[in-house]
């Protein structure tokens, strides 16, 4: 899954937040990477909750630290590390305890401890056990202080679990309350030869159609009017006799949600079944998030991907055929091993072709466990990759651009979500196509659904009035 959609990099402030008391041990959880991370991070003030933690809005004012990480580039796991110098300068006066969690914590496992100053390693898979790891780490950090010489190493669980789903657990309490997340599949099985998810998050797994609408339910009892399905390769999903078609109808119905989305889907089984789905039902979005990485064959075919250009662009025409307004965005990843110029102007004529709503781009960086870190050279100058990536962010805002300039004087229904980040008085919602639209003071409220006219429009946000 990409690092995408996540304007929510850091801790977001939950629905119920217990009040910290004198007595109860004070966490504070920082999220960095994709939405996978960010609905794991609601799914542990869950668990942390329930073991008598109280969660604070500060990292100066917590006992305990839980930075949830992400490993699909370099550049993720050097903030990571950067920031955990930071926490741990800021809590090391009074005990604090730091808990990197996650993709990170799985890539680098026990070497971990050489770059941070680490107190607890979890995977992604030990997430339930994280209050007794936490505690562990806590009594270690005691004795250290009673023994100056004694060196406090840290707690470290990183076993991967074929079977973990985390069934019988809720994000609920730690999300937003306006749009929740449901991871339905963990894992993955497809090996991209650049990609370092299957070895990070391990093999895939589904959740039970009944403990995804149990959790869909949940969701709506508490009052979230947007449900987000999870998985690495979410369209993928398969328990049984259900297909991922089969799940989105059925959480389609449920009584108080009024919009579903998912992502990350992977082109190959993008059924027709799906598509239909997205056409009939009126909860499930018009809109697909579907990576696309490259535009050259040839690229592909060292990434394993698994389709080829013409393959994508069927899926996009069946797509638009039956959604005609239907809003696409993709993944983007230049200088890969053994990209030409050829291959950098196709992928630059399939954007120009497709047309995309808009699209997260990244320069290639090597991680080592992959067959690419094994086997193909990391042989596009850097140089040549951040002029190529620049070529590429450059076209797609010109075409964002257009896209939503052609939004202005059309009429939207908005989920309002929160107070916009630039004027509290102001507030942020989405479209159906995940847009962001600024409304003005008044308009709305977290929860609401309101039909404006878009009035004007910049190439990543509409701004718009009561309809």
């Amino acid at each position: 899954m990409s690092e995408r959609l996540v304007q929510l990099r850091t801790s977001r402030a939950p629905v119920a937040a217990p009040a910290a008391t004198n007595d109860a041990p004070r966490v504070y959880v920082e999220t960095h990477g994709c939405q996978m991370n960010v609905a794991d991070s609601d799914l542990l003030i869950g668990i942390l909750a329930g073991a008598g933690y109280a969660r604070v809005e500060r990292a100066e004012d917590a006992d305990v630290v839980v930075v949830n990480t992400c490993a699909v580039r370099e550049k993720a796991e050097t903030k990571v590390i950067a920031r955990a110098h930071e926490l741990a300068a800021l809590g090391r006066k009074k005990g604090q305890v730091l808990s990197i969690v996650g993709c990170m914590a799985e890539h680098l496992k026990e070497g971990l401890a050489d770059a941070a100053p680490v107190d607890v390693i979890a995977g992604p898979d030990s997430y339930r056990r994280l209050p007794e790891l936490i505690a562990t780490a806590r009594t270690r950090k005691h004795e250290r202080a009673a023994d100056r010489d004694r060196e406090a190493a840290p707690v470290v669980d990183v076993h991967l679990d074929k079977a973990e789903t985390y069934e019988g657990l809720s994000g609920a309490e730690g999300g937003d309350g306006v749009s929740g997340f449901v991871t339905i599949q963990r894992g993955c099985d497809k090996f991209c030869t650049f990609c370092v998810v299957p070895f990070t998050r391990g093999r895939e797994r589904g959740t039970s159609p009944r403990e995804v609408l149990r959790q869909v339910r949940e969701l709506a009892a508490h009052g979230y009017r947007e449900v987000v399905l999870l998985g690495q390769t979410v369209n993928s999903y398969a328990w049984e006799d259900v297909g991922f078609a089969e799940l989105l109808r059925a959480v389609a119905r449920v009584d108080g949600i009024e919009r579903v989305r998912f992502t990350s889907p992977y082109p190959v089984d993008f059924t027709d079944e799906v598509v239909a789905a997205i056409a009939e039902e009126p909860k499930i979005c018009a809109y697909v998030h579907l990576p696309l990485q490259s535009g050259s064959d040839d690229v592909l075919a060292r990434m394993r991907r698994g389709y080829d250009v013409a393959g994508y662009l069927a899926i996009v025409e069946r797509l638009r055929r039956a959604i005609p307004d239907i809003a696409l965005s993709t993944d983007i990843l230049s200088g890969f091993s053994g990209e030409t110029e050829d291959d950098h102007a196709r992928t630059l004529d399939l954007m120009r072709a497709i047309r995309f709503d808009s699209a997260f781009m990244f320069a290639y960086s090597e991680r080592d466990l992959t067959y690419a870190a094994k086997k193909l050279a990391d042989d596009v100058p850097p140089a040549v990759k951040k002029r190529r990536l620049a070529e590429i962010i450059a076209l797609q805002e010109t075409v964002s651009a257009e896209v939503f300039a052609a939004q202005v004087g059309k009429r939207e229904r908005v989920l309002v979500h929160q107070p916009s980040k630039r004027d509290p008085e102001e507030m942020m919602g989405r479209t159906d196509g995940f847009k962001t639209v600024i409304l003005p003071r008044g308009v709305g409220a977290p929860g609401e659904l309101v039909d404006v006219r878009i009035t004007r429009a910049t190439m990543a946000t509409l701004f718009g009035e009561p309809a």
